[in-house]
């Protein structure tokens, strides 16, 4: 039985957009997508600038919920991602998803160290892609935050947990370069990670939150250390 709690948080407007269908952002499942509004980030190459600087989203749980009843036996899982969708309190939402049969993935820049822990720990996540923002002496400067050691905390406890997850990075040439890649792979290595590491190019939508353009500056893959099998998407 719900209580007068429970429905007003699954009242809230914290959805921003719903992707009715992807066959990308979850591997091997069909999947839809939920847009969670706000970040506690400023990445300058972020392309979702509306979403992340949205107080207030568009659509409420039991939205979602009920968009969710008409897509069982039609997709696998539900991504949630934003924004930031960790910044939210995630785990009535997400036994909701789990009693309708879909898995859940989440993507995090893994700065809410306590809800993942939380959602780990009641088995409520089947995977996780955390964005490895950059190396730990670039890591303000690159998402205006100082929040590099929850995000380190978050991924020692993803290496420790046996949880599907994914570690991925996405390269603006002139923020990022070689060198800064290479002191991600040996950082992961240290830690345990021997999982792929995803690489990913920023994506000039000319919507990007410091309006970046195509960068300057060239990047040499053969300069990429192969200690750690790298996958570009």
């Amino acid at each position: 039985m719900s209580t007068n709690k429970d429905d007003s948080l699954l009242n809230a407007k914290d959805i921003y957009d719903i992707t009715k269908f992807t066959h990308l952002d979850y591997p091997g499942k069909l999947a839809c997508i939920i847009w969670f509004s706000g970040c506690n980030m400023r990445c300058e190459y972020c392309y979702n600038s509306e979403i992340v600087f949205s107080k207030e989203g568009y659509y409420s749980y039991i939205n979602v919920l009920s968009f969710l009843r008409t897509r069982i036996h039609l997709l696998d899982a539900v991504v949630l991602s934003g924004g930031e969708a960790s910044s939210y309190n995630l785990v009535k939402f997400c036994k909701k998803i789990k009693e309708l049969g879909f898995l859940i993935k989440l993507d995090t820049n893994g700065t809410n160290h306590k809800t993942l822990k939380e959602l780990i720990e009641l088995e409520l996540l089947d995977y996780v892609a955390l964005d490895y923002k950059a190396p730990k002496e670039k890591f303000t400067q690159i998402t205006l935050s100082k929040k590099y050691d929850e995000f380190s905390q978050t991924l020692n406890l993803l290496i420790q947990s046996g949880i599907d997850y994914e570690v991925r990075t996405t390269i603006h040439n002139d923020l990022l370069n070689e060198q800064d890649i290479n002191t991600i792979i040996d950082d992961l290595l240290q830690r345990g990670h021997t999982k792929a590491y995803y690489l990913q190019e920023f994506l000039d939508t000319g919507s990007s939150i410091a309006n970046l353009k195509a960068p300057l500056h060239s990047f040499d893959r053969s300069l990429l250390s192969n200690d750690l099998e790298i996958l570009w998407r």
